[in-house]
């Protein structure tokens, strides 16, 4: 007897074939949305591409990059921090993005922003994702936002996860006008009953 056929039997849809685009592109794209350093391996997975195949093309970027090439130096260069790969602003041109940053008009952080601001200034250093799990919600785009806007930078990497560690900048006790982060309110009084062991 034939049984009827179910969902579950259902062929899936492969993923698309995308290994006739440049995988020195396909990687860039990647690194130019990433938060965390980026390894070879998961870069591999990531592309379906030989691991062989992505290390030549990292090394293809990175050579591009700094101008070893034709082309120019490029303002941003290709890091390996952490076990992994990210793009980064140039030393000599720090001083021009900083500027860039801290010149542009202000606008009011939203609740979001301010709820991130608050646990890294009072746990600091700490992970994005130590951040995400406290406040329960993806922390990606505040954590963006607030590295934009010079309140936050990148402490360090973990040496084992390569997770960046943030911490809070000069620039936050500036516009906060303390002197450093001892002067922060005690955050006890200000929590609901249950809350206080997560910051602690």
């Amino acid at each position: 007897m034939t049984m009827p056929e179910t969902e579950t039997d259902a062929v899936e849809t492969p993923p698309e074939d995308r290994s006739h685009l440049p995988l020195e592109r396909r990687i860039e794209a990647i690194l130019m949305v990433a938060d965390e350093p980026q390894g070879a391996v998961h870069l591999a997975t990531a592309l379906r591409a030989p691991v062989r195949e992505v290390k030549a093309a990292i090394e293809a970027l990175r050579a591009d990059y700094d101008g070893d090439g034709e082309g120019p130096e490029r303002g941003f260069e290709l890091r390996e921090v952490g076990g992994g790969w990210r793009i980064y602003v140039r030393a000599a041109y720090d001083v021009d993005a900083a500027d860039f940053v801290l010149t542009q008009t202000p606008t009011k952080l939203s609740q979001a922003a301010l709820e991130t601001l608050a646990v890294i200034a009072y746990k600091q250093p700490i992970t994005r994702g130590a951040v995400a799990a406290i406040r329960a919600v993806n922390v990606d785009s505040v954590v963006r936002t607030l590295l934009g806007r010079g309140l936050i930078r990148e402490a360090f990497a973990d040496s084992e996860t390569g997770a960046i560690n943030y911490e809070t900048t000069e620039l936050l006790l500036t516009q906060l006008g303390l002197n450093s982060l001892d002067e922060l309110p005690p955050i006890s009084p200000l929590l609901p009953d249950g809350e206080e062991d997560v910051l602690a």
